[in-house]
């Protein structure tokens, strides 16, 4: 049986993603002054300018800071699975960009470090009564390599470095 998916909200992200147009948030970007900003705006929050151009904005950034969200949030407006799990929600810098608030896949604050590397994912966020899925964004951590890899690497780069000098 195949889930239906939708997105959250439409010009949020790029629906659906595939591996020719990968998933990316949908900012704009203001032509009078060049803020950027996200969700997209057709005003300028800096300037006023009315005039603005869609920008696809980076899938991956770096973790600026985070919390936990341990208990259910009031509702309304909390429209969340009724089965509440802890989750993460975070800031995650996109460089040169801006920073985005967003959901955390990882909500053990044990596991989650300000600098750590982040990429762009989708994550389920509520499913209706007919099973279609409503996905919305978040923010996972990057994968680091095994120490024995990292160690490698680094090898690697100041054995590089040392023949760079040595020419």
């Amino acid at each position: 049986m195949t889930t239906t998916q939708l997105p959250v909200a439409e010009g949020l992200f790029t629906w659906p993603p595939s591996e020719s147009e990968p998933l990316r948030l949908i900012g704009s970007e203001c032509t009078a002054c060049g803020l950027v900003s996200f969700p997209a705006a057709s005003d300028c929050v800096r300037c006023a300018s009315d005039e603005s151009k869609i920008r696809l904005l980076a899938d991956r950034g770096t973790l600026w800071t985070y919390t936990t969200q341990n208990f259910r949030p009031p509702s309304p407006p909390y429209d969340g699975p009724e089965t509440f799990e802890p989750y993460a929600v975070g800031y995650v810098e996109l460089a040169g960009e801006l920073l985005v608030e967003a959901r955390l896949t990882e909500p053990d604050p044990d596991k989650l470090r300000i600098g750590q590397a982040m990429r762009l994912t989708l994550v389920p966020y509520a499913v209706r009564d007919d099973g279609t899925e409503v996905m919305t964004f978040a923010f996972a951590p990057v994968e680091e390599s095994a120490p024995a890899e990292a160690e490698a690497e680094a090898g690697a780069g100041a054995e590089a470095r040392a023949e760079e000098e040595a020419s």
